[in-house]
């Protein structure tokens, strides 16, 4: 690694086209559509034409489905690192028990390794789901970090809007009553650094936002501000680059499986911000960005970020305090205190 630079890392959630579906409430995502065969070729020349290699977090049933072993098996092939992305990608991982979450990331391990040869060494929650049962199962199956965490103050209106959007039962709402977490995320910290041994020890890489202000800076973000100006786009990256240089943040930064896709490729998820959107104008605007990143970083895949951290370059960081998981377990504890009190 280069002494010139500081680091970034950069990272994929192959989230497929039935997931979308599911989260939103479709029917029609029980029979597993797919775009993988046409936007995993997409992204691998994307990657190569510019020399980087990422980390690809992948979904176990979509592992499981032959349909998507050409794709998977090009990934790993192609040399970026595999993480797990859970079995079922449900964003309400953290309501599991844990048995029930071992079960999840255990089948999805099996069923990754199967497809691509490659056996994750780490996790992101879909939605950004996490709880102290998840780190403790990382711990126990030798992981070597975990990626789940956003530190946002926006993520109740991500949720608002998409509660406003999806078709959804009242069982399903009160499920998804957690997603994307709540104001007090904003207040983790940005920087890489160790859970508790109580849970695990686990390393945490946070998929980082705006100093100060916390506001996503992702690809599919930038795709959105896209909408209004290109320039707009750019300027604010720019901007988060500079904050992230001002705060000692090495950024690591991420992109959604639909910054590769557009209107033109698929009209059932125009629910989604930004899939109104040509392929054409995404990738413009990914490319611009990825430009401005790899200009002033060096980009490496998660597993190589989280040894970079591990190493005498980054050990300091490692001894800040961690914040403890996000207060779904609190939650959990009261309502389940509630139920007993009422039966």
């Amino acid at each position: 690694m280069s002494a010139k630079k500081p680091l970034a890392s950069l990272s994929l959630d192959l989230d497929n086209k039935w997931s979308y579906l599911k989260t939103h409430g479709e029917p029609a995502w029980s029979s597993y559509p797919t775009y993988l065969p046409l936007v995993v070729p997409r992204i691998l020349e994307f990657l190569r034409e510019r020399n980087l290699t990422i980390t690809f977090f992948v979904v176990g049933m979509d592992a499981e489905r032959p349909e998507n072993g050409a794709p998977l098996h090009a990934i790993a092939a192609a040399g970026h690192e595999i993480g797990n992305h859970s079995y079922q990608h449900e964003p309400w991982l953290h309501l599991y028990a844990e048995d029930e979450i071992d079960n999840e990331i255990t089948q999805a391990e099996r069923a990754i390794e199967r497809a691509t040869g490659c056996r994750p060494v780490g996790f992101r929650g879909p939605g950004f789901s996490l709880s102290s049962a998840t780190l403790r199962v990382l711990a126990r199956r030798g992981y070597a970090y975990d990626a789940s965490t956003f530190p946002t103050f926006l993520g109740p209106l991500a949720r608002a809007y998409y509660f406003a959007t999806a078709r959804l039962s009242r069982e399903d709402r009160e499920r998804r009553a957690s997603l994307f977490g709540g104001w007090h995320e904003g207040f983790r910290p940005l920087q890489p650094y160790q859970w508790p041994a109580a849970m695990g020890g686990m390393l945490e890489v946070p998929v980082t936002t705006f100093p100060w202000i916390r506001a996503p800076i992702h690809a599919s973000y930038l795709v959105y501000l896209s909408k209004f100006s290109i320039r707009l786009a750019r300027a604010y990256f720019r901007a988060a680059l500079s904050a992230c240089r001002m705060a000692g943040v090495e950024p690591s930064l991420l992109l959604h499986s639909l910054d590769f896709l557009g209107a033109d490729d698929d009209n059932d998820l125009r629910f989604f911000p930004g899939m109104d959107l040509t392929t054409r104008h995404k990738l413009r605007v990914i490319d611009d960005c990825l430009a401005m990143l790899t200009e002033s970083r060096e980009v490496l895949t998660m597993e190589r970020y989280a040894h970079a951290i591990r190493t005498s370059r980054k050990k300091a960081a490692l001894h800040r305090p961690a914040a403890p998981p996000c207060a779904f377990d609190t939650k959990r504890r009261l309502m389940d205190g509630v139920r007993a009190a009422g039966s």
